[in-house]
């Protein structure tokens, strides 16, 4: 992994392949690992920059002055213009496609085309944001993922069947969380207050003029296929897709069918 220093902290991430650039986000509570399927085939054909989100993976605790989603925009950005990238394209799931759609908004002109899947960049609904935070004021207390919270978060990443689908991708995930400690614990709850008390984007999306791909699970249980819908209705000309026996982590639970999703969706629009 490579380092890019912003503010003084160290942002790793990945850079592979040559080609027309795909700039990756991942989801909250993973690392840029969560790509390795569709990086496998894209890097042949794209050059993908694939990020750890701040206090994630191989990356830093995020700067102070970084409190929003619209400052990792801004610190992403800052990424490509020390690789020297003008254009690039967007694929960001969950949280990386909420801060995608704010870098699309923050250089249009920079910008071929966005992904977002199983994301939503409205308001944090009231009940949730309500768990969430709680959640969070726990996990930052304690300086870890309490089993309560362990057994709550885990499955919602899912599909129903997840447990029994994808053993090892759902027993990962629970070792990682169960890994996260201390300070690590404190600046992934810090992320996750930027997220789910993000501001709302619905009324800046409908700004957007480029090529956008909703994708989302079908049982997707954090964001429900029904806030991709609203988001379809705001944004002009945007793609949905639906992804069968998959959850959150769509990419992973069915990684063929995304891989090709992306595959088809680029060939046409990050060129």
């Amino acid at each position: 992994m490579k380092k890019f220093t912003i503010n003084g902290q160290e942002l790793a991430y990945i850079d592979k392949g040559e080609g027309p650039v795909v700039l990756f986000g991942h989801s909250y509570l993973w690392d840029h690992e969560m790509w390795s399927p569709q990086i496998e085939v894209l890097s042949q054909t794209y050059r993908c920059i694939v990020p750890d989100l701040w206090a994630h993976g191989q990356s830093a605790s995020a700067p102070k002055n970084t409190s929003s989603l619209k400052d990792i925009a801004n610190d992403m950005l800052a990424l490509m213009d020390h690789l020297d990238v003008e254009q690039f394209s967007i694929i960001g799931l969950s949280v990386g496609g909420m801060w995608g759609a704010e870098l699309a908004l923050l250089a249009p002109s920079r910008i071929k085309s966005l992904v977002m899947m199983d994301t939503f960049v409205g308001l944090e609904p009231e009940v949730t944001h309500q768990k969430y935070f709680s959640m969070l004021d726990t996990i930052s207390s304690m300086e870890m993922v309490p089993p309560p919270i362990l057994q709550a978060v885990v499955p919602m990443f899912f599909a129903r069947n997840g447990a029994e689908q994808s053993p090892q991708l759902v027993n990962a995930f629970s070792e990682r969380l169960q890994s996260i400690k201390g300070e690590q614990a404190i600046e992934i709850a810090r992320m996750g207050r930027m997220i789910f008390g993000r501001r709302d984007m619905m009324e800046d999306i409908e700004t957007l003029t480029l090529p956008v791909l909703l994708a989302v699970g079908q049982e997707d249980i954090p964001r429900p296929v029904m806030e991709s819908y609203l988001m379809q209705d705001t944004i002009a000309g945007s793609q949905l897709v639906e992804i069968p026996n998959a959850g959150h982590i769509s990419n992973l639970e069915q990684p063929e069918l995304v891989t090709t999703m992306l595959s088809e969706f680029l060939l046409h629009n990050a060129r």
